[in-house]
């Protein structure tokens, strides 16, 4: 099994163009909400609290995080943080908002995609994902390792 630093080390290899490296910074947070999005719009017969059925985005959440959490203790943590907030952003927009939350995360999700794909064609290389699949988790850790790295936290 490859290490948390071999997993960034072989992400960051077809992220170096700074253009790339920017559209990525909006982009893989904004694909991560919209995935969580859509997700939380599959619910459940089972109330957490009043007002909050389980839905996938929570179970797909705990999965992924256990992923997280195997490969870094620390990053994993971070992971979890963001992905609560992306929780408490789909409650609000499920509440706030006056169009559906399914469909602003499908907009998001497809317009970030295209901003992905146009990040890697002027990088001049294919996404990693494309290598491996598990790289789609790797992404979102790979922005997060700069965090840490930018407030001095060792993962």
């Amino acid at each position: 099994m490859r290490t948390i630093d071999q997993w960034l080390s072989e992400y960051g290899e077809s992220h170096t163009n700074q253009t790339n490296k920017l559209i990525h910074w909006i982009c893989v947070p904004a694909i991560f909400f919209s995935i969580t999005g859509l997700l939380y719009c599959v619910k459940f017969p089972i109330y957490l609290a009043e007002g909050l059925p389980l839905n996938a985005a929570m179970i797909v959440l705990g999965l992924v995080s256990i992923y997280y959490l195997s490969l870094s203790i620390r990053i994993g943590i971070g992971m979890i943080l963001f992905g609560i907030i992306c929780l408490v952003l789909c409650y609000m927009g499920e509440k706030f908002l006056d169009i559906p939350l399914w469909f602003l995360s499908l907009l998001i999700f497809v317009i970030a995609w295209i901003g992905q794909f146009y990040g890697h064609k002027v990088e001049g290389k294919k996404p990693s994902f494309f290598k491996d699949l598990q790289f789609l988790l790797i992404g979102p850790m790979w922005l997060m390792s700069f965090i840490y790295k930018k407030l001095g936290i060792t993962f």
